[in-house]
């Protein structure tokens, strides 16, 4: 549990980057790799709000354009405007589509400050694969 509570620190030091003019809906996103790699994410929106960008699928850009062939192990997703900042629907299907055979946990932080742990396939049944 030690290494989700790093991982949504890293989030939420992340949501602080974000570029929400919008609906200052600041999201930061931390993912785990299992070769200890993490890269970040922020959600970045646009006047045109369907290409709006999640953190999560931000983070997983990041990963792929830096070469990582890695399984990613878990995700932590923080925003200081909401209590448990859920993955959208998308994002959970981009999780899915990234799941090798691995389960990926989902971090999120309660209001205790607990950590709220679920693994993709309980948050998207069913998820799409070719």
């Amino acid at each position: 549990m030690e290494k989700y509570e790093e991982l949504m620190k890293i989030a939420k030091e992340a949501s602080k980057n974000a570029y929400a003019p919008y609906s200052k809906f600041n999201v930061g996103a931390a993912l785990l790799f299992e070769d200890g790699t993490i890269y970040k994410g922020v959600n970045v929106e646009n006047s045109s709000y369907g290409l709006a960008l999640c953190a999560e699928r931000n983070a997983i850009s990041s990963a792929v354009a830096a070469g990582q062939k890695g399984l990613i192990e878990a995700v932590a997703i923080y925003s200081p405007s909401t209590v448990m900042c859920s993955p959208c629907g998308a994002c959970r299907q981009w999780l899915h589509e990234f799941e090798k055979g691995q389960k990926i946990k989902v971090v999120l932080e309660a209001e205790d400050y607990s950590l709220f742990v679920k693994e993709i396939d309980e948050l998207l049944p069913f998820g799409f694969r070719l």
